[in-house]
């Protein structure tokens, strides 16, 4: 049976890195005897037209789709495109979105067939056998589909107890070149679980209260893997990696032992990290960790059910900064009960502890605690529009906050950002920045336009270079393709000479010869 699995489209500011959640499901349908493929529209451009030829070629007999809830409306139109073009696919969808609007979805939205609820690898292994029989569906756990007129969801499969029996996800499946043109962090998890009771976090209630960890020496094969598709950075993205000191130590000693050279960060809590784990991890090539902070007022952390206090926040960063690492702080506006006196305390707590920290709004996530019972809080959620449910907007209002009162806070730290970001463009210009300050506007500038030529495939489109201009030389050939792509974007051509050349030497880029002519094309799987 094929199966083609979508990358639903991510855009910029949410780092579009290599997607984790669908390469697992690709392995668990490769694992269960399926031929799968993936089609990638997070570092490609979607079309219906591109969306049709990759049918037409693979011809699959399901579809599916992962999303969150940001992404759900390009998911969903994705999938109806796929049975506009081809109504005898079966299509699927999974992710924390579906998982807790099962029914609403599938009254909602014809095009979707069926529902893979929660963790979905195990229920992968039960359902490809029936996927063409659906009078076999109901036996099986962890699925809502359409029945007799209505929505029949077999109910909640249980978490699976030994996550080392999961395929290590198929990102070989994915178009690696293009990942690596962008530079994005590659994430993976080393366990699934997390007790916390945090209102406005989906996690709980996705994978579990349980903390289910990987055997160690199965987290490093999985580093040696992504590192042999020549990755050089990993985002370890448990809710609680850094909650076992002897855990951590052990693959902080595996990755010396085994003489793994890359660099990487983690997600963490303030109130697991000591010093010890914090050196252990920067001398096995950590250079950063992120905390979730969310508030600068105490109460707040209590009613979130945050589970921390800031003195940990403050103990943290400090040990963090002697370890040698850079800390990361989030924090979180428009929470329940939030007034104009508690975000000026979280924006005094923030700027004291003279780090990198950044905003976000409040998205009441369907399956949050915040969602399901807000009656019992001072908010009130102004939208069901999924679009807007990326964190970048107010979509909710306190007793004491307006969108607009939690807009202005935001902005006021934008605006910020944008002065001194503006700063060092002039000194980019002017000759005033220093060295780091100099690379981190070609880093950023050198990002959007990857980004770009990824997504507008200009490879695909500018590539291809006549013989009257080729003439037999490579280097003439990639002179006319970062000509033709600064006329495309607009970008500096020092900026495009630099990138596509880069490109080209790292051997993302190769350039085929036929008839005379040349025509680059991003080397691996595309």
């Amino acid at each position: 049976m094929r199966i083609a699995i979508i990358a639903t489209p991510y855009p910029l500011s949410e780092i579009p890195s290599p997607p984790l959640g669908i390469t697992y499901v690709a392995a668990a349908f490769l694992a269960a005897g399926a031929e799968v493929k993936i089609f990638d529209y997070v570092i490609s451009g979607y079309s219906k037209e591109k969306l049709n030829k990759q049918l037409n070629d693979f011809q699959p007999d399901v579809v599916g789709a992962g999303s969150v809830t940001m992404n759900f409306y390009e998911a969903q139109k994705i999938l109806r495109d796929v049975k506009s073009i081809n109504p005898e696919v079966i299509t699927m969808m999974g992710g924390p979105h579906v998982s807790f609007t099962a029914e609403e979805t599938l009254k909602k939205y014809p095009e979707i067939d069926l529902i893979l609820l929660g963790e979905a690898e195990e229920t992968i292994g039960e359902l490809l056998p029936h996927l063409k029989n659906i009078g076999k569906w109901e036996n099986i756990s962890g699925i809502a589909y359409r029945k007799e007129g209505g929505v029949f969801i077999t109910g909640q499969r249980k978490f699976i107890a030994d996550i080392d029996t999961l395929s290590q996800p198929a990102r070989h499946l994915l178009s690696v070149t293009r990942y690596r043109a962008l530079g994005f962090p590659v994430s993976m998890i080393t366990g699934r679980g997390c007790p916390h009771s945090c209102i406005f976090c989906q996690g709980r209630r996705m994978v579990g209260a349980k903390i289910r960890r990987r055997r160690v020496e199965n987290v490093l094969d999985e580093m040696e893997g992504i590192l042999a598709l020549g990755f050089e950075r990993i985002n370890i993205a448990d809710d609680l990696f850094a909650a076992d000191l002897e855990r951590v130590k052990e693959i902080c000693l595996g990755i010396r032992k085994r003489g793994l050279k890359f660099t990487w960060s983690a997600f963490a809590r303030v109130d697991t990290v000591d010093q010890e784990m914090l050196k252990v991890m920067v001398d096995a090539g950590c250079d950063s960790v992120s905390f979730g902070v969310e508030t600068g007022n105490e109460d707040m952390l209590k009613r979130i059910k945050k589970g921390i206090k800031l003195e940990q926040v403050r103990s943290a960063v400090k040990m963090c900064q002697e370890a040698g690492m850079i800390a990361h702080a989030s924090f979180m506006v428009g929470l329940p009960g939030e007034t104009k006196e508690t975000l000026k305390q979280t924006e005094d707590f923030a700027r004291s502890l003279n780090i990198l920290y950044g905003y976000h709004f409040l998205a009441p996530f369907p399956g949050t605690t915040v969602r399901e019972k807000v009656h019992k809080y001072d908010l009130e959620i102004l939208t069901d529009n999924w679009d807007k449910y990326d964190a970048n907007d107010a979509i909710v209002r306190t007793s004491a906050l307006r969108p607009q009162d939690i807009r202005k806070f935001v902005s006021r730290y934008d605006n910020e950002v944008e002065e001194e970001w503006q700063r060092l463009l002039r000194g980019y210009e002017n000759g005033a920045n220093t060295p780091a300050e100099n690379l981190q506007v070609e880093g950023h500038s050198r990002m959007q336009l990857s980004y770009r030529i990824l997504k507008d495939d200009l490879i695909e489109k500018c590539g291809f270079v006549e013989n009257s201009i080729f003439q037999g030389s490579q280097q003439n050939a990639l002179i006319e393709l970062c000509k033709r792509i600064a006329a495309q974007t607009g970008a500096a051509e020092s900026v495009v000479n630099k990138t596509i050349g880069d490109f080209a030497h790292r051997g993302y880029l190769q350039a085929a010869v036929s008839g005379g002519d040349c025509i680059w094309k991003w080397v691996g799987n595309d």
